[in-house]
């Protein structure tokens, strides 16, 4: 039996999204009537689009089978997409033998936010979604594939993949995760380590050898930020085969997966035995599931923003409130860090995503009756894979924890709400992540020191300015005054304060990383400052409430909303390492609350 507040919810957002959906749903459709795609194109159009096709020429040129389009986000840079160099060559000869064909339809920009935080490179971010979006819809566009296979992992390349996926929602769509590198040195003494540079007490020697000792190898970064998460989020929507997120690159079972999901997809193509294009797997059921493995498993708040984003190119809408809501009945049942000292690694081992989604459907806290790109419903990704003789199977996922202290059941969970408090008042909504915060942390009543740009906040640290009990105000970061950046550079200096029991918390129209946790951050803040939101009229010394537990972001001194607007000279922001070209993105995006995109309401 579905909880009820699952219910109630999941009924707000097909009712919301009732217009646009069904107008998604009839270009969708239309799109699929047409039948597949290269009947269309001329002999000379096809000719070109098969030329460098090798072995693969005839069969495509005969029109009888699936043909696969591939769009990777593979370079050598990013350790979790540098895998992804053999996924093409392993696709390719898994089709074949399948009767079908693939091609690389063509590439999306990947890049590394933790190699740009608190570098302007980290302005383009969150518009690099966007532009992967837009990228693979160039990709998709020559109209010779009956499905496509998506390569990609961190954290704005899947959200982005999801825009377009969409957009071509006649097709189906099987995502090939590359998953985790193996566990190097632990994410807490990682951060211990950064704290100790922070603070002056160990060099710059050392703070490199734990960095290295800790990113050493392919694969994803181990801690649960965006780009876990989004592994999570592909799972739970059905667009993973089940239990394919966390497996290890380079193994053999990796690339069973691999192949499999080629497979597959070639399965649910219209010339295949079991059509299942994207947009029937991704409805409102389907992203309720991916909001409520977000709360139960404490995920990065980045998915606030890119969930509602690729919900609206479904045409599907959703808003805070929605995640608000089932956070408040949705148990947080996984502690990975920085919500704890587990990494991914551990958590796999611990049950996984098969343990996590058994054990709410269990609770009633998931819709079992998704389309998913498996067949059937949730209920498959409660199964593990395994590589038995040679042959990938998949079995009975274990009924219970094997971990207690990373992965509880639903029943007994670290906490009966979710990760998530939205925050509303005289300062306008934002949101705060608080599977990681200690109670006592979630309420600060306290006086501002407000800041233009984060190197300004690190400059009054160094100089002993934040002393006593202080809310660290960081404005302008909005996506319309800089792109909105991450802040997670922030972090060392913040736990630092917080360490030496000072009451501290950060407010700010920016974001703030999937991996930052243990310090309270108001983050998201709508209106944001450039758009003349109340963040723009305070001042140093004005007292502010952030209360976590109900949900409030008060200003309290008087008088705040009578002052002018602080315009400070964002002209910097415009000019050195690509921002020149993405002045326009900043002009024509939306807010926060909105998805922060280009592409406005939904598509």
């Amino acid at each position: 039996m579905v909880h009820p507040t699952l219910e109630q919810v999941t009924a707000r957002i097909i009712d919301r999204s009732a217009p646009s959906r069904r107008a998604y749903l009839d270009r969708m459709d239309r799109a699929a009537g047409q039948g597949p795609a290269r009947a269309h194109l001329s002999c000379s159009g096809q000719a070109h689009a098969y030329a460098g096709a090798g072995e693969d020429q005839s069969r495509l040129a005969a029109g009888a089978h699936g043909h696969l389009g591939i769009v990777t986000a593979y370079n050598d840079m990013l350790s979790a997409h540098q895998p992804f160099e053999r996924f093409p060559h392993l696709i390719r000869e898994a089709v074949r033998a399948s009767g079908g064909s693939a091609q690389v339809a063509g590439g999306v920009p990947a890049m590394c936010d933790g190699v740009t935080q608190g570098e302007p490179g980290m302005e383009l971010s969150l518009f690099s979604r966007d532009v992967i979006a837009l990228a693979a819809g160039v990709a998709l566009s020559h109209n010779t594939f009956d499905a496509a296979v998506f390569l990609g992992v961190c954290d704005k390349i899947v959200p982005g993949l999801v825009i377009a996926a969409q957009v071509f929602g006649h097709l189906p769509a099987v995502f090939l995760p590359a998953g985790p590198m193996t566990s190097g040195l632990s994410n807490d003494e990682k951060a211990k380590v950064r704290q100790q540079f922070a603070a002056g007490e160990v060099g710059r020697d050392k703070l490199m050898a734990a960095e290295m000792a800790a990113y050493h190898g392919p694969g994803t970064c181990t801690f649960y930020g965006t780009a876990n998460t989004n592994q999570m989020l592909m799972e739970f929507m059905g667009l993973h085969l089940p239990g394919a997120s966390f497996v290890t690159p380079n193994t053999g079972l990796r690339d069973a997966l691999t192949v499999h999901g080629a497979r597959r997809a070639l399965e649910l193509c219209a010339l295949g035995e079991d059509y299942t294009p994207v947009a029937h797997v991704l409805d409102e059921k389907a992203y309720a599931n991916g909001i409520v493995g977000l709360m139960a498993t404490g995920g990065s708040t980045n998915l606030l923003i890119h969930l509602v984003a690729m919900a609206r190119a479904g045409g599907i809408l959703l808003d805070w409130q929605d995640f608000s809501d089932l956070s408040a009945v949705v148990p947080l049942v996984a502690r990975v860090y920085p919500n704890g000292l587990a990494d991914v690694n551990h958590f796999h081992a611990a049950g996984g995503l098969g343990y996590t989604i058994r054990t709410l459907l269990e609770a009633g806290l998931l819709h079992a009756d998704t389309c998913t790109v498996a067949g059937g419903g949730l209920d498959a990704y409660t199964q593990e894979p395994k590589l038995i003789d040679g042959r990938l199977e998949w079995h009975d996922g274990t009924e219970r924890s094997l971990n207690e202290r990373i992965l509880r059941p639903a029943s007994d969970p670290f906490q009966p709400t979710g990760g998530l408090s939205r925050l509303t008042g005289s300062l306008g909504h934002g949101v705060m992540k608080i599977s990681a915060v200690a109670p006592e942390h979630r309420v600060i009543e306290a006086p501002v020191r407000v800041f233009e740009d984060q190197q300004a906040v690190k400059a009054a640290f160094k100089a002993g300015e934040l002393t006593g009990d202080v809310i660290v105000v960081v404005r302008y970061q909005g996506p319309k005054a800089n792109g909105m950046p991450e802040l997670h550079s922030l972090t060392p200096v913040l736990s630092i304060l917080q360490g030496r029991g000072q009451k501290v918390a950060l407010v700010t129209d920016g974001r703030m990383s999937g991996a930052s946790g243990k310090v309270p951050a108001a983050i998201h803040v709508c209106p944001e400052a450039l758009e003349g939101g109340p963040i723009a009229q305070l001042r140093d010394g004005d007292i502010l409430r952030v209360d976590a537990e109900a949900g409030l972001l008060e200003i309290v001194t008087e008088g705040v909303a009578e002052r002018a607007i602080c315009h400070p000279d964002l002209a910097a922001n415009g000019y050195g390492l690509g921002r020149e070209l993405f002045a326009p993105f900043r002009a024509a995006v939306g807010g926060a609350d909105s998805g922060a995109s280009l592409f406005g309401g939904a598509l």
